[in-house]
């Protein structure tokens, strides 16, 4: 028995009317029957083409704002019937249901919704219900229909039609059923992560860590491979609109790498601390870790501070800025290599030269994520997902606690704020020593935060000897732990290096003990009660 179907009669509801028109006059070509709803039977028949209600099809008018239209067995029993079932066949003839070969449905807007207004039953009444369930009936019929869910695929079909003579094969149906019931499995994600985020807090019920959970996304493009060659990846775009690398405009360079992508989107986060109104900066990333970051006078002042924390590590990295691109700053950054350079925007002189070099991307994303607001982060572990809101505490928001005799200076507050900030976005356990509003030795993702101490400083140390100056930068510097000092040997290390002032979020049974050491140096020490662990 052959697996080719042909598509004798086809219906038609789509919110998205992209390539509509072409498409069904295609369909109508070959003969093939046309039935759709509402606004896309309106718009086809003022197209001119010959479609006929689905009212007409289930002799029952759509109803209750549009709520109800396709919720009826003469839709459900043309998509679900096994054509060659007798007992299947005998139900069409008689209850006078047609078979539909082809459905071609997307969905009502809610994910675009819910990123432009918070109305509450405006988001609710575009939640559709109609559709997902023909999808669905389609899908899992598959053997004998058709489900087109993306205006994407409209040409693809029309191709096969085309080659098979009106028909399509079952592959060809079966891939089409996987992407449908991605589709709405991505479309009910949304739904559910839009309540349980409207939820959350309210004391409500479902609490705030909901019995099920779902996550969906639309590709955004397969990338050539994962973290390594042996790896297959892809890239995925989920509802929220979050300014960032998934958002950005690509203006050029090659096409990002799966590593490209993760650390471009740790560089731009971390720059998006960093109020461009009050400030330039620049953070650059090396395997989603910061090894420079500074404030500056401008982009320029501020790439120059950071690259100079870490030169040698800032080879190959990210440049992340949280203002409009220039040409000096530009002119700078593509003195050495560098795989991606992302901005909220760029100057026609600076994407001139930063055009000079064919393969450095530059991501420009048209605003800054804003560090405060809510979200969730997931990271996928051995048969689960791990499931959290997102760190949106922001130093200054922190009561800082002074705990030592010295209070800090003005000018050691404003190092101290600076540092805890970037602390936030390197991987634990870190050490950020800070001068002049720009770092000047991270110590990142050590086992031992007397370790990362370590680092920190002797990577101050080298860039002293670079440069050629006398001695590193920690000398007179402040340094963030961005978790508390379980023991003083973090702390002596630190004071060792040359630090005067110290940020960390307290908390530790050897509090009084760490404070001590501080005191008997003459540091100064506050508190901020926050935690900035990261993995």
């Amino acid at each position: 028995m052959t697996d080719l179907r042909r598509i004798s009669r086809a219906l038609i509801s789509v919110s998205d009317k992209t390539g509509l028109i072409d498409f069904a006059r295609a369909l109508a070509e070959r003969g093939i029957e046309l039935v759709s709803t509402g606004g896309t039977r309106k718009a086809l028949a003022d197209a001119g083409l010959k479609v006929r209600d689905v009212a007409d099809l289930t002799g029952f008018p759509e109803m209750m704002d549009g709520r109800v239209k396709t919720l009826h067995p003469k839709v459900h029993g043309g998509l679900l019937a096994i054509r060659d079932n007798k007992e299947h066949a005998a139900s069409l003839q008689t209850h006078g249901i047609a078979p539909i070969d082809l459905l071609v449905v997307n969905l009502y807007p809610f994910e675009a919704t819910i990123a432009k207004t918070t109305d509450f039953d405006t988001c609710i009444e575009n939640i559709d219900i109609g559709g997902p369930a023909m999808i669905r009936a389609a899908a899992k019929n598959h053997a004998d229909v058709t489900v087109i869910v993306d205006p994407d695929d409209y040409s693809w079909l029309i191709e096969m039609l085309t080659a098979l003579d009106g028909a399509t094969n079952l592959a060809a149906r079966r891939q089409l059923a996987a992407k449908a019931y991605a589709r709405t499995a991505a479309y009910d994600a949304a739904v559910s992560n839009w309540f349980a985020q409207h939820l959350a807090g309210q004391g409500s019920f479902p609490p705030a860590a909901p019995s099920w959970r779902a996550f969906g996304g639309r590709l955004a493009e397969p990338l050539r491979y994962g973290e390594n060659p042996h790896q297959s990846a892809a890239f995925y775009r989920t509802p929220d609109l979050r300014a960032g690398v998934a958002t950005a405009r690509q203006v050029q360079g090659k096409q990002l790498s799966y590593n490209n992508i993760n650390d471009t989107d740790a560089a731009f986060e971390c720059v998006a601390e960093f109020d461009p109104a009050r400030t330039a900066a620049c953070v650059i990333v090396k395997h989603a870790n910061p090894c420079g970051v500074a404030e500056g006078a401008s982009l320029l002042d501020a790439y120059r501070k950071a690259l100079a924390c870490d030169s040698v590590s800032a080879f190959g990295g990210i440049v992340a800025l949280n203002q409009r691109l220039d040409a000096e700053a530009a002119r700078a950054i593509t003195e050495i290599f560098t795989e991606v350079i992302i901005a909220p925007d760029a100057s026609a002189d600076a994407i001139a030269i930063v055009g000079a070099k064919k393969n450095l991307r530059l991501l420009l994303t048209g605003g800054l994520p804003d560090p405060r607001s809510a979200g969730t982060t997931v990271k996928s572990v051995a048969g689960g997902l791990l499931v959290q809101s997102r760190d949106n505490a922001v130093v200054d928001d922190m009561t800082l606690k002074v705990v030592t005799r010295r209070a800090p200076t003005n000018a050691e507050l404003t190092d101290l704020a600076f540092a805890f900030r970037v602390a936030k976005h390197v991987k634990s356990n870190t050490i950020v020593y800070a001068k002049d509003r720009a770092t000047v030795g991270i110590g990142a993702g050590q086992m031992s935060r007397v370790d990362a101490a370590r680092i920190a400083a002797r990577k101050a140390q080298d860039a002293a000897q670079a440069a050629g100056l006398k001695e590193p930068a920690t000398k007179g510097s402040v340094v963030a732990s961005d978790a508390f000092f379980p023991f003083a040997d973090g702390l002596l290390v630190a004071i060792e290096a040359g630090a005067t002032a110290v940020i960390q979020p307290g908390g530790s049974m050897r509090d009084d003990e760490v404070i001590k050491a501080a005191d008997d140096h003459g540091v100064a020490m506050v508190f901020t009660g926050t935690r900035h662990f990261r993995h």
